[in-house]
């Protein structure tokens, strides 16, 4: 029984497949055997983007109207170039004409660069008498009801405004501005070749490329070809260059960055996308017209500040004149960045520091503001807005300075600015007290013979107790390698982790980390005590060192840096209790000794008036005691006065600062800032 029951059900099982292939066989050789059959066959070839097919469909008098050729250019040049995808065809009605003829309603709906289109029609579907299946009355207007076969769909691009960047002020740092095409008209200029090599020698364009510029197909005698952009007030070379016959300056608009040099490394500048821009932002809508950031924040708040363009789908007549608008996205200009730079400050320490090697960061200590990050030398990133040409570029490139090279953002032996560091965890760990002394009397010395010829030294002697506050006022780095051995190396570690090193701070700067030694942990006594005093392995990023003494006027806590402008800021902190808050008073307290005690080491940055902290440093960078270091000049200042409408906290370093003076060097601009 179960054997015959078995049999039964495979018998009925290969009849329901048989029965299925033969349904299937059977729609597959009659879509177009009904009228509604035709029209979804028509679709499903639509959206598979198959117009051999789709004109297969059509009927023979619609064939008489527009070649195969035509046909698949024309449905694939309009659903191309509006990006057409999801199309839904939902027949509402079917209207019979007589026995071969009928008339479908429907609703048509499709996605586009430009929006959904959506609309209501008809078409009449015809039985071929030959073989018996529905064909299509075609024409344009199928792709959309008001389209004729004369009119054309375009795609109209309303390019979005790029944001501008502003410093808190409101003054523009990167925006539209005036700039100045210089260019030639062919009908003007002499015979003279000399004139071209003194154009390219002035703008630094090669002749090949002004020759290449004057010989386009589209050049007549009275056209302005354009050659290159200058800055609108390079008065001086624009004046050389309207000396040679067929010379024309216009005025034109474009980014501009007013601040130029003084701003480069924290604006950056834009240029037009590559390929290889395209081909990593396939979704962002980019073309190669497009401009894209590609240095500071204007790559940083790209997606922000470039904005989204408007998209038109307009039907055109064969005069160009438009019929219909069909579909609209509107324009979505980008957005305006506020910064909390202050504009004057940043230009001002610019000029300052332009010829050296070095960086200032100033932040609001009470707000975390950034108030300027300069860095120098710098590029004028209005020349890539321009078109660098090669000589500049190389001699850019070729600048041992290192001018594109952003210095506050890269991490630094700190010297003796580093001493308030280690003052601050020896009192917070309580392996130090204010009171604490240690005994030595030269200017040299180590902590016991297993040492061998390794000595610490120290610049000057004086005559009181050899405690944290006259360590500080006459920097002292006997007294600070002695203080990191007393707190001991997993301690001292432990404080340097509590504030941030060996850390990504998240800040969004693109900032290096702090580091406390190139492992990320002290292994020798040496090695401690050179910490101590900020040299050793030590490195801070500046950013991060202003954080750190921020701390000193914030009872302990690491206030937390920040760019993008809030209106009425709060205080936000990268690290509480950092310190201690009697660690933090203790050190600020000694801090305003090294400016306002006689002996201080930054007694020079004395202000009337004005109550200040502050601490000089001398970073030597060298591999052993025997050689001759490049050095590091550092002064950190901090304004102590609550009262005061200048909240700073300053970093600031100078290379090369043998010769300059160091610290005093530094202390005599940034005294600009309150002068």
């Amino acid at each position: 029984m179960n054997k015959k029951k078995s049999l039964i059900i495979g018998i009925v099982l290969v009849i329901i497949v048989l029965l299925a292939i033969g349904i299937f066989i059977f729609i597959k050789n009659n879509k177009g055997a009904t009228p509604t059959g035709c029209l979804n066959e028509y679709v499903s070839f639509i959206k598979e983007e198959n117009y051999e097919s789709m004109y297969s469909l059509i009927t023979s008098e619609s064939k008489e109207n527009i070649s195969e050729e035509d046909f698949i250019s024309r449905n694939k040049n309009i659903y191309d170039g509006i990006s057409m995808s999801d199309y839904n065809l939902e027949i509402t009605s079917e209207e019979k004409i007589d026995n071969n003829k009928y008339r479908l309603n429907y609703n048509i709906s499709m996605n586009t660069l430009a929006g959904e289109i959506k609309f209501s029609a008809n078409s009449i579907l015809i039985k071929n008498k030959e073989t018996k299946k529905y064909e299509l009355e075609w024409s344009s207007n199928f792709i959309y009801p008001s389209l004729d076969n004369t009119d054309k769909i375009k795609v109209k691009t309303i390019e979005a405004s790029r944001g501008s960047i502003l410093d808190r002020n409101g003054e523009v740092l990167a925006g539209e501005g005036d700039v100045s095409s210089v260019g030639l008209v062919p009908g003007k200029m002499s015979e003279n070749q000399e004139d071209i090599q003194k154009i390219s020698e002035l703008l630094d364009v090669s002749v090949e490329t002004i020759n290449k510029a004057l010989n386009a197909s589209y050049v007549k005698s009275d056209t302005f070809v354009p050659i290159k952009k200058v800055g609108a007030k390079e008065f001086g070379l624009k004046d050389k260059l309207l000396e040679i016959k067929g010379v024309k300056i216009s005025t034109s608009k474009d980014r501009v960055y007013p601040l130029a040099e003084a701003a480069s490394h924290l604006i950056g500048y834009i240029q037009n996308v590559t390929a290889e821009d395209l081909e990593k932002n396939p979704e962002k809508g980019y073309n190669q017209n497009s401009v894209i950031g590609k240095a500071g924040f204007e790559k940083q708040f790209e997606d922000r500040l470039r904005g989204t363009a408007g998209k038109e789908i307009n039907i055109e007549d064969e005069k160009g004149v438009i019929k219909k608008t069909i579909a609209s996205k509107e324009v979505q200009n980008g957005e305006d960045i506020r910064l909390t730079i202050d504009a004057g400050i940043q230009s001002k320490l610019y000029e300052e520091l332009k010829d050296d090697k070095g960086f200032f960061v100033v932040m609001n200590p009470k707000t975390g503001e950034l108030l300027a990050l300069v860095s120098t030398p710098s590029y004028d990133n209005n020349q890539f807005i321009y078109g660098m040409g090669t000589q500049k570029w190389n001699s850019i490139k070729e600048d041992e300075r290192n001018p594109m090279y952003s210095r506050y953002t890269k991490n630094w032996c700190p010297g003796s600015t580093f001493k308030p560091v280690t003052a601050a965890i020896g009192l917070t760990s309580g392996k130090l007290t204010e009171e604490d002394t240690f005994s030595y009397d030269d200017l040299s010395w180590q902590k016991s013979s297993s040492w061998g010829d390794y000595k610490i030294t120290t610049l000057t002697a004086y005559s009181g107790a050899k405690n944290i506050k006259n360590a500080l006022i006459h920097s002292d780095n006997i007294f600070f390698a002695q203080a990191a051995l007393k707190i001991g190396k997993d301690d001292f570690a432990k404080g340097l982790k509590n504030i941030g090193f060996e850390e990504n701070l998240n800040l969004n700067l693109g900032l290096s980390q702090s580091k406390i030694s190139n492992s990320g942990e002290i292994k020798t006594e040496i090695a401690l005590a050179d910490s101590g005093y900020g040299q050793g392995e030590i490195l801070v990023n500046p950013i991060h060192m202003a954080s750190i003494y921020s701390a000193f006027v914030n009872d302990g806590n690491m206030i937390k840096p920040y760019i993008e402008y809030k209106d009425n800021a709060q205080a936000e902190y990268l690290k509480e209790n950092a310190f201690s808050k009697e660690a933090a008073n203790i050190v600020k307290e000694d801090l305003i000794q090294v400016i306002e005690n006689p002996e201080g080491t930054a007694n020079d940055m004395k202000i009337s008036g004005v109550s200040l902290a502050g601490k000089t440093g001398t970073a030597e960078l060298k591999a052993s005691k025997d050689e001759t270091a490049e050095t590091l000049g550092w002064f950190n200042l901090i304004t102590t006065d609550e009262n005061s409408d200048k909240q700073y906290v300053v970093v600031s370093m100078v290379e090369d600062a043998r010769d300059l003076g160091g610290s005093h060097y530094l202390i005599k601009k940034i005294r600009a800032l309150f002068e």
